[in-house]
């Protein structure tokens, strides 16, 4: 996800935390129909990559769990059992454990991303005979929602032998231009997740997270509850996106700027990038990864470019101007380098969290694009297309060695 400037198939997370909503005899006036999202199941390709992964049986046994439930305690408690298997079936089968489940490869995060809607999809239009208040309704799907992308399960051992990372990626998106999209970022995630890199600088633990690509998770601040807790136990975080054709980019400046590319429910939000205590709110934020040295590294077959374009209104101005070397001083943000979707939101979002933590001088991060995962020659045309090809599968095994890489260099360079 990244800059609207560059449209050419660039592909630049409601999360309702309580762990439990008291029960309510009010049922909700009306049960909600599926979003926008959770409809896209229902086309072929969907269905296809959920029956060659094993995973089209994850909604069916949902639902069956689910309607065993006979209370509001009881459907949480499967919720909650439900969506942390599920992460840890797809976390399991990207790194090499359990049955394949079909022949969809195991680096491939789109059987996570469609069994997840299928899951939501049931909760959202879920009846049960006890009746479901709106806020029963909504804190279930944040309960999924929540332990479904791992955000509940990440564990860093104690002692100091360890240095320990923090990484995310996101759901695939732009889903109506191409429904077979896949996301390298969060198929990254799910190759990283609990696995331990050796460095120059000793070995280091990897966490991951995926967030989805909405816009009103995002401000109802889905990513400050999720990472806060962590923030001040890690070593080192990178927010990881799929960003520009054939490159990766460490993101040097994130602004405070929502573009209006329309989400994953063709949502599109334009406006100062909302959050807490806005009266102190910068226009930008800044990395404080080792860029030069991740730019200068062999990483892998992608070049790695030290991105420091940004797009503002000068102080005094009233039109956006793109400035290469970032912001000058007093400019409103109209786009960070990578771009102002949800990927420069994120970004802005964790690097405002640390600095705001008081961890902008001890804690190395940012963000790091991707190349966008691109399909094989002969395989470009969604309408005639097939949901992988040998091409595919390589580019994104090799984009996801190239994170890992690329988080090697930033630990040991960043110690």
């Amino acid at each position: 996800m990244t800059s609207l400037r560059v449209r050419i198939g660039i592909l630049g997370m409601v999360l309702l935390a309580g762990s439990a909503v008291p029960a309510s005899p009010a049922a909700a006036a009306t049960t909600p129909s599926p979003t926008v999202e959770e409809r896209r199941l229902d086309r072929p390709v969907p269905r296809e990559i959920l029956e060659r992964s094993g995973f089209d049986a994850v909604p069916l046994r949902f639902t069956r769990a689910l309607g065993t439930a006979r209370s509001y305690a009881e459907a949480r408690k499967v919720v909650v059992r439900q969506g942390s298997a599920l992460w840890k079936r797809a976390v399991d089968r990207a790194q090499g454990r359990g049955p394949t489940g079909g022949d969809l490869s195991r680096d491939d995060d789109r059987p996570l991303y469609w069994a997840r809607l299928g899951m939501s999809r049931e909760v959202r239009t879920w009846e049960p005979s006890f009746g479901l208040s709106q806020e029963q309704r909504a804190a279930l799907i944040g309960e999924l929602e929540r332990t479904s992308r791992g955000q509940t399960a990440v564990r860093y051992p104690g002692g100091d032998r360890l240095k320990r990372v923090l990484v995310t990626g996101f759901d695939p998106f732009t889903l109506d231009r191409d429904i077979r999209i896949s996301n390298p970022s969060g198929a990254s995630a799910l190759a990283l997740d609990g696995t331990v890199i050796e460095t120059a600088e000793g070995p280091a633990r990897v966490e991951t997270v995926v967030f989805p690509v909405r816009w009103q998770d995002f401000t109802d601040q889905t990513v400050e509850r999720a990472l806060r807790p962590y923030l001040k136990k890690v070593d080192l975080f990178t927010t990881v996106s799929q960003g520009r054709v054939g490159r990766f980019d460490v993101e040097r400046t994130n602004g405070a700027w929502r573009g209006g590319f329309p989400d994953n429910d063709n949502v599109g939000v334009t406006g100062v990038v909302p959050v807490a205590d806005p009266a102190s709110q910068p226009q930008w934020t800044t990395t404080t990864l080792p860029y030069k040295a991740i730019v200068d590294a062999d990483t892998g077959r992608f070049p790695v470019y030290d991105n420091t374009s940004v797009t503002e209104i000068p102080a005094g101005g009233t039109l956006p101007v793109v400035r290469a070397d970032g912001p000058t001083a007093g400019s409103a943000a109209r786009a960070g380098g990578g771009g102002n979707y949800l990927s420069n939101e994120i970004a802005y979002r964790v690097t405002l969290l640390r600095d705001r933590l008081g961890l902008h001088d001890v804690l190395p991060g940012g963000h790091v694009h991707t190349p966008v995962l691109e399909f094989g020659a002969g395989n470009t045309d969604p309408a005639t297309g097939t949901v992988t090809d040998p091409g595919f599968v390589q580019n994104r095994l090799d984009i996801i060695a190239q994170v890992r890489a690329i988080l090697v260099v930033a630990v040991e360079k960043a110690t």
